[in-house]
């Protein structure tokens, strides 16, 4: 059976990222999650990882159609030029 849920270890991996970045996506909005648990331990829905990954490939793809550099705004961009 497959889980519904994935841990922020299996998103590590998934993603391909280190643990500090993938709290970093959860505390930071940037990825769906919820806290279960006494101990608080972090869930992320498989639904929610595959819409952030679909999130990412269109940001991506808007920015290179826009001619920016990663990890800049369009308004650093625009002054780059």
């Amino acid at each position: 059976m497959v889980s519904r849920f994935l841990t922020l270890t299996d998103v590590t991996e998934i993603l391909n990222v280190s643990m500090p970045q993938a709290y970093a996506l959860v505390h930071n909005g940037d990825l769906r999650a919820m806290q279960i648990g006494g101990r608080g331990q972090w869930r992320i829905s498989q639904d929610d990882l595959e819409e952030y990954i679909q999130r990412m490939y269109s940001e991506t793809e808007r920015r290179i159609r826009r001619g920016e550099r990663e990890g800049s705004t369009p308004d650093k961009a625009a002054a780059e030029r």
